[in-house]
């Protein structure tokens, strides 16, 4: 296999395309397990709140009443267990743990993902590079300025909206008339919004234990869900090139 250098421009623009669509199948890999940690980190918050549920109150006349009159072993056992099921008790703390894994275990395949969308984006961007070298070499300057600039002011326009779009890989042709020495600068913005999602998920999974409050654990819950990171129009423009 030859060097970027040995490459004809339309070579180096189809490896970019090419690359480009790898990158693209990582952030729908990256989705799809944001979508399955959302699902585990629901699982924990339900049965976190399901043992903190409150005991019956054995205050109560009423209560003691009540407990009295029907004293049978079932309900000793109820009331020993905090008013809980003995067997709701041990399914929800196995459930409990099961989740914490199973979350952690996403954490780690995520920054796997994340790992190789970076050095997709890496190499995107030294074969970009090389094409501006080789485009500068040519005396008619005019074909030498791209649409890099206008890439950029299209996603700068959109930098402040925050809601996240899915859309699943495609095969497609590669499109000869397309600019593709504009994705570079657009997969770093996508990275960049893809790691703060990942760094957020991160943090969340971190910040979990038995101790965290049901305000807070219901915000985590929201906000893994929202993704606040991604940015709905730029990541349409991105699936754009492939569709």
């Amino acid at each position: 296999m030859g060097s970027i250098e040995d490459k004809s421009i339309s070579e180096l623009e189809k490896q970019i395309f090419h690359k480009f669509r790898d990158f693209m199948t990582g952030i729908t890999k990256f989705d799809e397990l944001g979508t399955a940690g959302s699902k585990l980190l629901y699982g924990f918050q339900q049965a976190l709140e399901f043992i903190r549920k409150p005991s019956i109150n054995t205050n109560s006349k009423l209560i003691n009443n009540i407990i009295k009159a029907n004293e049978t072993e079932r309900l000793k056992s109820y009331v020993n267990f905090e008013c809980k099921n003995r067997k709701d008790v041990v399914q929800n703390a196995t459930s409990l743990g099961s989740c914490k894994q199973g979350l952690l275990h996403q954490i780690r395949d995520a920054k796997v993902v994340l790992d190789e969308l970076e050095d997709i984006l890496v190499n995107v961007t030294n074969v970009t590079q090389s094409i501006h070298g080789k485009l500068s070499a040519l005396s008619d300057q005019d074909n030498v300025k791209l649409n890099e600039q206008g890439i950029y002011n299209d996603l700068e326009e959109n930098t402040d909206i925050c809601h996240s779009g899915r859309t699943d890989v495609t095969t497609t042709k590669f499109k000869e008339n397309a600019d593709y020495t504009s994705l570079a600068p657009l997969m770093a913005i996508v990275y960049s919004m893809v790691k703060q999602d990942y760094l957020m998920q991160e943090r969340i999974v971190s910040a979990l234990d038995l101790n965290v409050l049901s305000e807070e654990l219901e915000s985590y819950c929201q906000m893994w869900s929202l993704h606040p990171f991604i940015n709905d129009e730029i990541m349409q423009q991105a699936w754009k090139y492939i569709h």
